[in-house]
């Protein structure tokens, strides 16, 4: 029986599958992750150790602290330190830590850092958003915009996210920070109301009741506001990509009120809940949505020093961060050895979108949060 050759068409596609698994499958025969959408949050100056150990037991029950002595007890105190974080933030303790994970308990050399040295909101925003720190420009807390590029800025230029880029702050000075004008990102910060000729019902009477509740100052707004502006727009225009920043933690830390700085985190962790379950219900997010949960800064350690930061405060600069979604390993509180640092998020992120991310001088990927 005479041999029969294959045709040069089936040769040729031989060749061209071998060639593949000889030099590697492009992208398009890949398995891509499953994050299309990213959600950023942060809390203004919420330390690692009210995150990871609860309310601090020099705080809790001090009577230049608190309002009335004993009256954080039953909310916030338990021997143990487990069961006073759980307290604190539920939410964070049972889905994020089941589900996602938590980086920065300094107690197993978890460690999370600023790379920049001020300690304090623009630099510490700047460095999340940008992916590096940039001491020389940035160590103020001016209303200047930042000469430097955001994340979503780079993102509201691509065609996949242009126009669905949003951002939400307490303090009015994050227009500034990304760099509204030039970004063409819309920011919605500090007394700003919403504007539009087809604002929901929600939005004109959160409008209406910002012009008539005044904030502990002129520069910021309750963090409810801020929640709530945010969670009508993720309804209304399904942004891709979402950052909100809480700054209630930071503005009453400030002020000595420790019973306020605990009862704004628990607020802020049900404000969390609310926006992981109303992703989690809407198909266009569903296991499409990764959230990450960070802070600009951390603070001092002290019975007075706890109140402040920056560089003069050696605790400061240790922040922590945590995350959840499709693409993240379900490893919860990070316990391995390590250093992480708040410049790592930027890349992070688009590593998560499977987007190079455009500034070689930004922080590497943190390889752990990506399965």
């Amino acid at each position: 029986m005479p041999l029969k050759f294959p045709e040069p068409k089936t040769i040729l596609s031989l060749f061209s599958i071998c060639f593949l698994f000889a030099f590697g499958i492009p992208n398009s025969f890949s398995q891509t992750h499953k994050t299309e959408n990213i959600v950023l949050i942060t809390l203004d100056g919420m330390r690692w150790q009210e995150v990871f150990k609860g309310a601090d037991s020099l705080l809790v029950d001090d009577t230049g602290m608190v309002k009335e002595p004993g009256s954080l007890l039953a909310d916030f105190w338990h021997p143990s330190q487990l069961e006073r974080r759980k307290m604190l933030l539920p939410f964070v303790w049972s889905t994020l830590a089941s589900q996602g994970q938590l980086y920065g308990n300094r107690a197993y050399g978890n460690l999370v850092n600023n790379s920049n040295t001020m300690w304090f909101s623009y630099p510490g925003y700047n460095e999340i958003l940008t992916g590096k720190a940039d001491d020389e420009r940035i160590n103020h807390n001016r209303k200047v915009n930042n000469p430097n590029v955001t994340f979503l800025e780079y993102l509201n230029q691509t065609p996949d996210y242009q126009g669905k880029v949003m951002a939400f702050a307490g303090w009015d000075a994050f227009p500034f920070i990304i760099n509204e004008e030039r970004s063409k990102v819309p920011v919605n910060a500090g007394r700003e109301k919403v504007t539009g000729a087809d604002l929901t019902e929600g939005e004109i009477l959160l409008n209406q009741l910002l012009g008539e509740i005044r904030g502990k100052s002129n520069s910021g707004r309750f963090d409810a506001f801020t929640h709530h502006f945010a969670m009508e727009a993720l309804k209304k225009h399904k942004p891709k990509v979402l950052y909100i920043s809480y700054g209630e933690t930071d503005s009453w830390a400030h002020s000595g009120n420790y019973d306020e700085y605990l009862f704004s985190a628990r607020q802020t962790d049900k404000f969390i809940r609310e926006i992981w379950e109303t992703l989690q219900s809407d198909p266009q997010y569903k296991d499409k949505t990764t959230l990450i949960i960070t802070t600009d800064h951390g603070r001092g350690t002290g019975k007075v020093t706890w109140k402040d930061h920056g560089d003069e405060y050696a605790d400061a600069g240790q922040v922590w961060m945590m995350a959840i979604g499709p693409d993240t390993p379900a490893s919860g509180e990070m316990k391995a050895k390590g250093q992480w640092y708040s410049s790592m998020l930027a890349r992070t992120i688009f590593s998560l979108l499977e987007i190079e991310y455009p500034d070689a001088t930004a922080g590497p990927v943190i390889q752990e949060m990506i399965r």
